[in-house]
């Protein structure tokens, strides 16, 4: 019997962020073929081929609803369109909130590997098709909630980083996971710039990655996922900033010691390890104790503030990893 709980911060319909935010009205989303299945079949599915996920051309991405994060799209107020298209951070097409938008439309996708290494049992280069099973994809609603206090409220599609993990099988040395997002400066005009140190680099410790909210996101409204927003594969933390929801992953290395990650090597003062969503603890620079919500404007026209929830609402299911710890200290 599955029994289904409210979560303490339920996401009201009329939070979620419409699909006009995450479409790019200036090009045509394109394939994401079945390149290098036969070479690489998942070490986990030895007598059979990996399902299928990735549709074709123009055509959308489904999944399960997920019964406690999940809610219809109903009476919500949109943004514009041409505020909310374009108001997303990918440093490596540009530091604009327009930038990821006009500058990822030809960014390649196909094929697409990730190679998984360190302590694991079953390494390898891994096709996306081998790590992503069909079966697995839910649809889930999440609030996003960016350091430099924005926020909204997204649907996304994709698979627990748990079940992806599991069928690794990480050793016992594993204590974290290091991720990095593909180098490819002739694709990404960012990487040309020394904004940080590149390729990208995010990391979890093991009960973070493995927490059942951790989500390896390929797809976003219905869709297959925006080059813009971190195609064809990201994660998703959404306790955390989000910086640390890590876009156009082609590396998981599984650890014994806390990983470097880029911005706290660019700036460990401003930016911690943990980078969980607190209200308490203030950035140098601003205040995050409110948010401005992005889809929603009040009367005058302006972005809506409203109060940061701890864990970004999900303190039920996320507070008890960080028992005894100073979240002031390690943040």
């Amino acid at each position: 019997m599955i029994i289904r709980q409210r979560p303490r911060h339920p996401i009201p319909s009329s939070e979620i962020t419409p699909k006009s935010v995450f479409e790019d009205r200036r090009r045509v989303l394109k394939t994401l073929g079945f390149g290098g299945l036969a070479a690489t079949m998942p070490l986990w599915l030895p007598d059979q081929a990996a399902a299928a996920w990735r549709p074709a051309e123009g055509k959308a991405l489904s999944g399960a609803p997920h019964p406690k994060y999940n809610a219809q799209v109903l009476g919500q107020e949109p943004a514009s369109f041409e505020v909310v298209s374009t108001y997303n951070n990918f440093y490596e097409f540009g530091t604009g909130k327009g930038d990821p938008a006009d500058n990822a439309g030809n960014f390649k996708t196909t094929p697409w590997t990730i190679k998984v290494e360190g302590a694991v049992e079953k390494p390898g280069t891994y096709d996306i098709d081998d790590l992503i099973k069909a079966e697995d994809i839910e649809d889930r609603v999440y609030r996003f909630r960016c350091v430099e206090a924005w926020s909204m409220v997204v649907p996304w599609l994709g698979v627990p980083l748990a079940k992806v993990i599991q069928r690794l099988n990480p050793t016992s040395k594993a204590k974290y996971v290091y991720f990095e997002t593909v180098f490819d400066p002739d694709q990404m005009p960012g990487q040309r710039r020394p904004y940080l140190e590149w390729p990208y680099k995010e990391g979890l410790r093991m009960d973070e990655a493995m927490n059942p909210l951790t989500l390896l996101a390929v797809g976003v409204h219905g869709q297959v996922m925006p080059n813009q927003n971190g195609a064809p594969i990201r994660l998703i933390v959404p306790w955390k900033y989000g910086f640390k929801s890590i876009k156009s992953i082609v590396l998981m290395r599984f650890v014994e010691k806390e990983p470097p990650t880029s911005w706290s090597t660019a700036n460990g003062r401003e930016y911690g390890f943990y980078s969980n969503v607190n209200p308490n603890v203030s950035h140098p620079r601003w205040s995050q104790a409110t948010e401005k919500k992005i889809g929603l404007n009040n009367i005058f026209g302006l972005p809506i503030r409203q109060p940061t929830l701890m864990f970004n609402g999900y303190e039920d299911e996320v507070a008890s990893l960080y028992t005894g710890m100073d979240l002031k200290k390690f943040f």
